[in-house]
């Protein structure tokens, strides 16, 4: 049997070898378009590939995709965060859990996540084909798949089973080939992205992390939790970027202009952050606003937000007043920022849409369309937030996929 792998990112590596594994007297070759191989993989986590994430069950796991959800949720039964764990460590990449959960390997190093998807490649015997794109495929009237290639010179090759693993696509016109063969695509638009904000003084702020805050769109029930980066062009971080996978198609509609609202202090009720505020007043009214700080703030931060309330840094708590207080805690909870564009990060860029996932068999990752046709990966209309999840996406797919059921 000839097994071809269209893509040379985590999820064709894990595919190609699941498939390798599952059908040792297979040839498997594995076609990447550009010069290099597990790129993304290379560069992920900073340098450092976040593998997958620690949640404790596969419902905690699953609701980390805003897009697939209910369909993953299905696949993690087969092979799930705990058993991406075990599968590296068991091929000599120890891991280790952070204390938000994600996990990376031991050495911190990507490198050591794609030495040993290349060893088990050569293990295998699975041939790794880059500078390679494939143009179309056409299905032949024995259930086979011919690849038609971009460049005249590398032939048409005839394979029995094809997994499809090209990863996400900015533009639908890079999964016109596909649509082509019959299957539904979700228009793709940007996800994990981070918030500009061109008039906003904030962005003076640079470095500083709040931990625990809440943040919203303005006119949405959109909403997030977690650390917070202030960055020179706007905000990051994992609250934010969650609310731009969860928002994706909300936040493209809106052309990315729109209202951040930020409780700094993780506190939705307004009357506990003004008993919190008062018993300052009332136990520390000698203390000057500047040099005591509530909830542990940023100094920075703490020092900015006076300003931007017009409170004088010399004023001491006790000379608040009521007016005062109010203005703390509308500050505090309801701080709200323009957001005007977004920033992706290219090399990494995870993408909402793809393949409908309705055209998918979630038991064998086969195309219900198209017969010896499988996917894996962000091809498919799966995407989630950060933390390992959508390496975990790719992985758990892949391993389906590579049974060629």
């Amino acid at each position: 049997m000839k097994i071809a792998v269209i893509g040379g990112g985590a999820a064709g590596f894990f595919s190609a070898i699941a498939a390798a594994e599952n059908y040792p007297n297979a040839q498997v070759t594995l076609y990447e378009k550009s010069k290099r191989v597990l790129s993304k993989v290379k560069i992920s986590g900073g340098g450092r590939c976040n593998v997958t994430n620690a949640c404790p069950s596969v419902r905690a796991l699953s609701q980390a995709y805003p897009r697939g959800e209910r369909f993953l949720k299905k696949a993690f039964y087969e092979f799930d965060n705990h058993d991406c764990i075990q599968w590296f460590e068991a091929r000599g990449v120890p891991l280790v859990e952070q204390e938000d959960a994600c996990v990376f390997p031991k050495a911190q190093d990507s490198q050591v996540v794609i030495d040993c998807l290349l060893k088990e490649c050569s293990r295998l015997s699975i041939q790794v084909m880059v500078q390679h794109p494939v143009h179309s495929i056409i299905a032949t009237d024995k259930d086979q798949w011919q690849l038609h290639f971009s460049k005249a010179a590398q032939s048409i090759q005839v394979f029995d089973k094809v997994i499809v693993a090209t990863g996400g696509s900015p533009k639908r016109k890079g999964l016109e080939w596909l649509e082509s063969l019959g299957h539904q695509i979700v228009d793709p638009v940007p996800s994990l992205f981070t918030f500009n904000m061109p008039q906003e003084s904030v962005k003076e702020l640079m470095g500083i992390v709040v931990e625990n805050n809440q943040t919203s769109i303005q006119g949405t029930k959109l909403k997030s939790d977690g650390p917070l980066l202030i960055t020179h062009w706007g905000m990051s971080g994992p609250s934010v970027l969650k609310l731009s996978a969860f928002g994706a198609r909300i936040l493209s509609e809106m052309n990315y202009d729109f209202t951040l609202q930020v409780n700094w202090v993780d506190e939705l009720n307004n009357e506990r952050v003004r008993s919190f505020l008062n018993n300052i007043v009332d136990n520390h009214k000698n203390k000057i606003l500047a040099n005591y700080r509530p909830y542990l703030l940023p100094e920075r931060l703490w020092h900015f937000l006076l300003k931007k309330v017009h409170l004088p840094f010399h004023k001491k708590w006790g000379e608040l007043g009521k007016k005062g207080v109010n203005k703390l805690i509308n500050v505090l909870t309801n701080d709200c920022y323009k957001v005007q564009g977004k920033t992706t990060f290219k090399e990494e860029f995870v993408t909402c849409g793809g393949l409908a996932l309705q055209d998918i068999d979630v038991k064998s990752m086969q195309s219900k369309i198209c017969k010896n046709l499988y996917f894996a990966g962000e091809v498919m209309d799966i995407d989630g937030i950060t933390g390992g999840y959508n390496f975990q996406a790719a992985w758990t797919t892949a391993f389906i996929a590579g049974k060629l059921r």
